[in-house]
């Protein structure tokens, strides 16, 4: 039994990115989708897709962002809310990742947004990750 999906989600995108694939796949499920989300549109990742076939939940498609030096776009994941210890956040207490060169990625009541749109809606949540 996994008691930490979303862990689990970065550390196949780290392992990835780490072994050079084009693709990770894993069990979908609505968070692990909109986490997939936020880094396409930050553009860390290329794309993603859920393919619904063979399994009941669908399996998570996320298609790895390399540069023309064959660098990955993602130079660290990491997990700072867990389920044995959660992390909540304030607007005004919101992280700065690497001066703004990073993105923290937060769970809010407004679904999940970067800490710049958490500091733009003057909202706070529970901050899932960090990405740069």
């Amino acid at each position: 039994m996994m008691t930490d999906p979303i862990a689990d989600m970065l550390t196949r995108v780290r392992n990835g990115l780490q072994a050079r694939h084009e693709r990770v796949q894993m069990p979908a499920s609505r968070i692990k989708r909109e986490i997939a989300r936020v880094l396409k549109e930050e553009g860390y990742i290329r794309d993603f897709e859920v393919h619904a076939e063979g399994h009941p939940q669908g399996i998570l498609d996320v298609e790895l962002k390399y540069d023309f030096r064959e660098e990955s776009a993602i130079r660290m994941l990491k997990r700072i809310s867990t389920p044995g210890k959660r992390k909540y956040v304030r607007c005004k207490d919101m992280p700065t990742i690497l001066g703004g060169s990073g993105v923290a990625i937060v769970s809010t009541s407004r679904g999940l947004l970067t800490d710049r749109q958490c500091r733009d809606g003057n909202v706070g949540g529970e901050v899932i990750c960090h990405v740069w």
